[in-house]
């Protein structure tokens, strides 16, 4: 860390609210990479579940980012941001003590779960939104970008070991008791999230109402000369993504691997995506910036296709290591690239 970098560290201690929102924001991520671990063991070893279950259970997950990932950007500007972080982190844990309880008591069913989980991801569509906004509330612009600097690595630090602790805790006392620990954390971070100043009044349009709001949101995105062809990019990767870490935990388990080596591929990937971010300047400017995006994708998908044609044997584990290392390279090092190429 340079003398720099410690000096902004210092200046956001400086802001108490800001320091609760960073703690709150780290458990919530925790529990994120907890979740989406524990979430597909209990599918596979609690209930059983195919791979067409599971992919409807994964479907539902994801399914409310494209049906109110706009809306909830329009919401955001209505509403006072820290009751919504609020209120968004109170219904996660309601939702998590519901899976976990109803795991328990063996009352389950894929379906019953891809409801919840449909849930569970409108609020954290509707949390993210409200995040990003709060956080330029709370602190000074000179101090935002090292603010939203300490988030996103809080952020990489829980999808490193996020998914080890999903996966020796999944392992010792099961996936459903897993979810009450997950669950725990959103109940923190909305205790922490209490105690946040207000922060700026919610934006109200006198004469504009939501669907006009949304309306103009899309077509200014989808007629824009750069933001066009990225987005439909990014909804192809997104969509390719998701199908592949679907099928990597059920294919990992089918291949003999347990809770716990499952979840240690997966924080080898957080460590790279750490190398990756730290790496992603100096790749920019050997290769250019559009140019270091298109490795990054060859990157992962090199990564996915060696999962699929890995043998079983022995090594496994260490293939998937291995595999999932350079996956991390290239989605650590993908995040800062575009954000840099986003704000040319």
């Amino acid at each position: 860390m340079t003398k720099v970098e410690r000096a902004s560290f210092g200046q956001l201690l400086r802001y108490p609210g800001f320091v609760r929102l960073w703690a709150a924001d780290g458990l919530s991520n925790f529990g994120i990479f907890i979740f989406g671990l524990s979430l597909q063991l209990l599918l596979i070893h609690v209930l059983d579940a195919d791979q067409l279950e599971i992919g409807w259970v994964r479907s539902a997950q994801w399914l409310p980012s494209l049906l109110f990932g706009l809306l909830a950007g329009v919401i955001v500007d209505r509403v006072q941001r820290k009751t919504l972080l609020i209120a968004t982190d109170i219904a996660s844990c309601v939702l998590l003590l519901a899976i976990a309880g109803m795991g328990l008591l063996g009352m389950l069913s894929p379906l019953g779960v891809a409801v919840l989980v449909f849930l569970l991801g409108t609020a954290a569509v509707l949390q993210g939104g409200a995040h990003q906004s709060f956080t330029a509330d709370l602190l000074p612009p000179s101090l935002l970008a090292s603010g939203n600097v300490a988030l996103t690595q809080t952020y990489t630090a829980a999808q490193t070991v996020g998914p080890l602790i999903a996966g020796a805790l999944a392992g010792v006392v099961g996936a459903p008791v897993t979810m009450l620990i997950n669950a725990a954390t959103y109940a923190i971070s909305a205790m922490l999230l209490a105690g946040v100043p207000g922060g700026r009044p919610a934006e109200r349009g006198p004469s504009s109402s939501l669907g006009a709001d949304l309306r103009e949101g899309i077509a200014w995105v989808y007629r824009h000369p750069f933001l066009a062809p990225y987005a439909l990019c990014l909804h192809a990767w997104f969509i390719g993504n998701a199908i592949a870490g679907t099928v990597y935990i059920f294919h990992a388990t089918r291949l003999g691997l347990d809770a716990g080596a499952v979840g240690l591929t997966l924080g080898v990937a957080g460590l790279a995506g750490v190398i990756g971010a730290g790496v992603a300047e100096r790749t920019a400017r050997l290769l250019g910036t559009g140019k270091a995006i298109l490795f990054c994708d060859f990157l992962t998908g090199f990564a996915w296709l060696a999962i699929a044609v890995a043998p079983q044997t022995d090594l496994l584990l260490y293939a998937f290591c291995a595999a999932q290392f350079v996956y991390g390279i290239g989605l650590g090092l993908r995040g800062p690239l575009e954000m840099s190429s986003a704000m040319r």
